[in-house]
């Protein structure tokens, strides 16, 4: 007696990514120390750089121990100390030393640099408001340009995937760096709608091309606190 054949089954589909495409997790730095209007920042570039803060030392460990078996083939980190801080822990783990893509710095805040922008949030300064009713930070006298910001971000990304086609990366940057890149990826016409990615959070993204695809925004598992 024959048997009847096996009906073929078809799976949902599960993400994988496009052939010689990059995977980039973007990290945010450590918390950093707090701004004291007695004891300004140092500065680089005249943008301010300030150490990790002891929560932020903490921050840099969690990530490191998160990603150290993520089959990731190299680092990068900005100008400023706190994301080459918060890149140590997972840098000693691999046995590898980042590399400095100063594209990826923060937006520069003109003339609200070195603690300023903290402290006139916290006052409620009547430009805060219209920056984001606007959604540009560029309203801040001196800021650098929206257009400026996205040109800087967009080509070091796209400089740094075609370094490393097929590959894992992890790029420690800042927040105002990952919510321009993911307002950009997803077509947000909120240009804020990403802002404020935990310190310490790990966000995906996969580049083949000039096609960005978001994977995962603010994975904060690993700092025991997704909710806080």
């Amino acid at each position: 007696m024959s048997t009847p054949e096996q009906e073929v089954e078809y799976r949902q589909h599960r993400f994988s990514p496009p052939p010689g495409a990059t995977e980039i997790f973007l990290v945010r730095h450590g918390e950093s120390a707090p701004a004291k209007a007695s004891t300004p920042f140092d500065t680089v570039d005249g943008q301010a750089d300030p150490d990790l803060a002891p929560e932020g030392r903490e921050h840099a460990e969690r990530v490191g121990s998160r990603l150290a078996d993520e089959r990731i083939s190299a680092l990068y980190v900005t100008t400023l100390r706190r994301t080459s801080q918060t890149a140590a822990p997972l840098a000693a783990k691999l046995g590898m030393t980042p590399e400095t893509e100063a594209d990826l710095r923060e937006i520069h805040l003109g003339e609200w640099e070195n603690g300023l922008f903290r402290q006139y949030t916290h006052e409620g300064h009547p430009i805060v408001e219209k920056l984001w009713q606007e959604q540009r930070w560029d309203v801040i006298p001196g800021a650098e340009t929206m257009e400026s910001f996205n040109g800087r971000i967009t080509a070091a990304l796209s400089r740094l995937a075609a370094a490393n086609p097929g590959r894992r990366i992890a790029v420690f940057t800042h927040g105002g760096v990952i919510g321009e890149v993911f307002a950009h990826a997803s077509g947000a016409k909120n240009r804020f709608a990403f802002l404020g990615a935990d310190n310490g959070s790990i966000s995906h993204l996969v580049v083949s091309g000039d096609n960005w695809m978001v994977r995962r925004f603010n994975d904060t598992s690993h700092l025991q606190s997704p909710f806080g």
